[in-house]
């Protein structure tokens, strides 16, 4: 899946020069956290809420970091950055400037990934430089909606027992937790066996989970054994 099948589009833009008043009542009226700030048709940065969170009008803009005599001397102070943040007028004075981006055909497994790692809620699709959508955390909890089965396991497609094991086999053995030569998988009437040993809980669990994304499974049984308690025989 990619990021043009679950971006939102048309995307609510603002100016470098929008004033925060209405990016605040732009914010409250579409019920979003944040939006990307356009300039030429180019995103140059991005407000959301985090930009907002320190502001003077609410009195949340003090700064309390402990700042040395050096560190002003050296340019290094945060607080006039922070100032300009707290009291600054437009959004060019509060927009974060660095801006995660992707391409429409971006994984939307990458974007996920994005939000991980830069702790970011919200990522502008771009096509040559052009903003086309934008894709969310809400987009991506829409998409899971979209492409999930079934609640009831009965309203799955009937599976032969053989196909349930060639496809849950298919998926443990691209896992690394799944040790093929501890364990077997047997299947008879849609239940699923496990039998061998097994080293972690955490695989256990991971195995379970496995056999429960199989269309057509009804039961899943775990025989196998903790390495830590199995003796092999001598």
């Amino acid at each position: 899946m990619q990021a043009s099948e679950v971006m939102s589009t048309p995307v609510i833009t603002v100016t470098p020069f929008t004033t925060v008043r209405d990016i605040v009542a732009t914010l409250v009226k579409h019920r979003i956290g944040g939006v990307p700030v356009v300039h030429d048709d180019r995103v140059v940065g991005m407000v959301d809420e985090g930009d907002l969170l320190h502001r003077h009008e609410i009195g949340t803009d003090r700064w309390v970091g402990h700042r040395s005599w050096w560190q002003r001397l050296a340019a290094a102070d945060p607080a006039p950055a922070a100032y300009v943040k707290s009291h600054g007028t437009r959004a060019r004075d509060v927009m974060s400037r660095h801006v995660t981006c992707a391409g429409p055909d971006t994984p939307v497994a990458r974007i996920a990934g994005l939000f991980e790692e830069r702790r970011i809620r919200r990522v502008p699709v771009v096509d040559a430089r052009r903003l086309v959508g934008i894709v969310t955390r809400a987009d991506l909890v829409r998409a899971l909606a979209a492409q999930t089965g079934p609640a009831d396991p009965a309203a799955a497609p009937a599976q032969t027992d053989e196909a349930i094991r060639v496809r849950l086999l298919a998926e443990l053995e691209q896992q690394p937790w799944w040790q093929a030569m501890w364990s077997t998988v047997l299947v008879d009437n849609g239940v699923v066996t496990y039998r061998g040993v097994y080293e972690r809980e955490a695989d256990r669990q991971a195995a379970r989970v496995a056999a429960e994304n199989v269309a057509g499974v009804r039961a899943i049984e775990d025989d196998r054994v903790a390495s830590a308690d199995w003796q092999p025989m001598l």
